[in-house]
């Protein structure tokens, strides 16, 4: 089987996905949780498990291959979806500005990165989500965010800050996954 390209969404659903274990999601509940219909959800799901980011012992159930997808957060996403520092802009924390990284570094006001959201409750510089619908799955869920914010920071974050973040993320991956 030739893998299929992996979209940004396949990400944010293994992750929704890792963050909640062992509950098991239809894909309608995944995709109402992450603004996809459930028909996205489902080809996301088929998308991940062909990359090797997932496994389907069935039909109709699948789960994250924790290493796999550990490996392709530390060493694949900040080549495949880069993510550009952009002007300062009303919006939810991610990378250092967000928990876990919030509390082991210190920024100024305005400096730590948001995605720009009109929810939104801090001001800095934008920086594109993952995923269009990723910001506001991840202010429904505190877990989720947690795991956006980590790899926001080592899609944007200087040396310092993408150490800390891998070490941060196979953490809660690991934790999550127990």
């Amino acid at each position: 089987m030739v893998p299929m390209d992996l979209k940004p969404q396949d990400l944010l659903v293994v992750l929704k996905v890792a963050a909640h274990p062992p509950q098991r999601w239809t894909y309608a509940l995944l995709g109402q949780a992450l603004g996809l219909s459930a028909s996205e959800a489902h080809a996301s799901v088929k998308r991940a498990v062909a990359s090797g980011l997932a496994v389907a012992p069935s039909r109709i159930e699948w789960s994250p291959v924790r290493p796999n997808l550990l490996e392709f957060l530390l060493h694949g996403v900040r080549y495949v979806w880069p993510a550009a520092v952009g002007p300062v802009k009303r919006g939810v924390p991610t990378a250092f500005g967000a928990e876990p990284l919030a509390r082991h570094l210190t920024a100024a006001p305005g400096e730590a990165p948001v995605w720009a959201h009109p929810h939104g409750k801090a001001r800095g510089p934008a920086i594109p989500p993952l995923y269009r619908t990723a910001p506001q799955a991840a202010l429904a869920d505190p877990s989720l965010h947690r795991l956006l914010a980590l790899l926001d920071a080592l899609r944007t974050g200087r040396a310092r800050e993408r150490n800390l973040a891998a070490e941060l993320l196979e953490a809660e991956l690991m934790r999550s996954h127990e």
